[in-house]
């Protein structure tokens, strides 16, 4: 072997082990730039969500930057009003049931006799859908209340809905000759008598329904970009799960709302085979989250204390920094989003709204 190749391979050699070096420096870099953003001892109300309500003070958030946003439709300005304990009026929350005659396509099926609970739900047990619309039953008592079927319970009719819309679409033909076949089985074995709607005014209601679902369908995102080297992201993970999120099968990872439900979810824009990532994503889904919860406010005010603690800038999907004017405008369209829905007897958060957007 010549000198020549004696020196080109030593050369070679060294470049190797310098790429190493180097990426192994970048890893730890990464991972050190975690540990110093979650290190510090210093906890988020906000990711708290089962702290005391005597312990929060809420600010308005301020960041520098714009919101992506998809599908706010505009309405009225929705206006505040104080008002004097004297003038206050306690609000009576009706209790929210299964089947929805605003959502769903309601038949009723009626008893000569009362019928036991444990007879109905043997009978309706398989049907929970037809293609991918959901089916719910409520029954009636002999005085007239309606609620879920329970054992033990008498019951003089039977309500059975399909939704009329979800997500993925309205209810179709095929799914509503479904629904009222498998309808007629159940009522021939309960000796029920059942008026079965015209199917052409059905799919009209549907169609209707969901151009609602699809004018309002609105989600919002605000992104965290890595001003520098990229974050390691186990240690990232493990540390955004000790701040409240909770880490879905989809990768995904979920801030609870502190009843059971979701706030907003968070991103990491990777693949579960990724070591690193320079970029985390949060998204609201708007309609499914109640006014009262404020899930912009937060999900903007998380997005901030992330990007101090990460060494990271909030931008919105074009990776441009968000503006204060460009929040407020959102701030603003939120609000109507809001009211819109209100009018329309589907607020957001509601079990209406969650059922419709699922």
């Amino acid at each position: 072997m010549t000198d020549l190749q004696i020196s080109l391979l030593v050369i070679g050699g060294t470049l190797v082990v310098g790429v190493i070096i180097f990426n192994k420096w970048q890893e730890y870099k990464a991972k050190k730039t975690v540990e110093n953003a979650f290190g510090d001892g210093h906890d988020d109300v906000l990711m708290h969500p089962d702290a005391p309500a005597d312990s929060i003070v809420r600010h308005e958030p301020v960041m520098d930057g714009d919101v992506s946003v998809e599908g706010l439709p505009a309405s009225p300005d929705m206006s505040s009003h104080d008002q004097g304990d004297a003038d206050h009026v306690p609000v009576v929350q009706e209790k929210e049931l299964p089947v929805d005659e605003l959502i769903d396509c309601v038949i009723p099926l009626e008893f000569e006799t009362p019928v036991r609970g444990e007879k109905i739900l043997a009978e309706i047990a398989d049907l929970k859908y037809v293609g991918k619309k959901p089916v719910h039953f409520i029954g009636q008592s002999h005085s007239g209340e309606r609620d879920v079927i329970a054992v033990g319970g008498a019951y003089t009719c039977l309500f059975a809905g399909v939704q009329m819309v979800s997500r993925s679409g309205p209810l179709n033909e095929l799914e509503y000759s479904e629904f009222i076949m498998k309808l007629r089985a159940i009522a021939d074995n309960l000796n029920a008598h059942s008026d079965i709607p015209d199917m052409n005014k059905v799919m009209i209601n549907a169609r209707e329904l969901h151009q609602f679902v699809a004018e309002h369908d609105a989600q919002l995102s605000v992104n965290i970009a890595a001003n520098g080297a990229p974050w390691a992201l186990n240690t990232l993970l493990a540390a955004l799960e000790k701040m409240g999120f909770d880490q879905r099968p989809d990768g995904r990872l979920m801030m609870p709302d502190g009843d059971g439900g979701s706030l907003f979810t968070l991103s990491t824009n990777v693949s579960v085979s990724e070591t690193m990532t320079s970029r985390l994503t949060l998204l609201l889904d708007v309609p499914c989250v109640s006014p009262a919860r404020d899930g912009f406010g937060a999900m903007a005010a998380c997005a901030r204390s992330l990007s101090t603690r990460l060494g990271g800038t909030v931008v919105d999907d074009g990776n441009q920094p968000i503006s204060k004017l460009a929040l407020d405008e959102i701030a603003g369209q939120v609000n109507e989003f809001y009211a819109a829905m209100a009018e329309a007897q589907i607020p957001a958060g509601s079990l209406r709204a969650q059922r419709l957007f699922s």
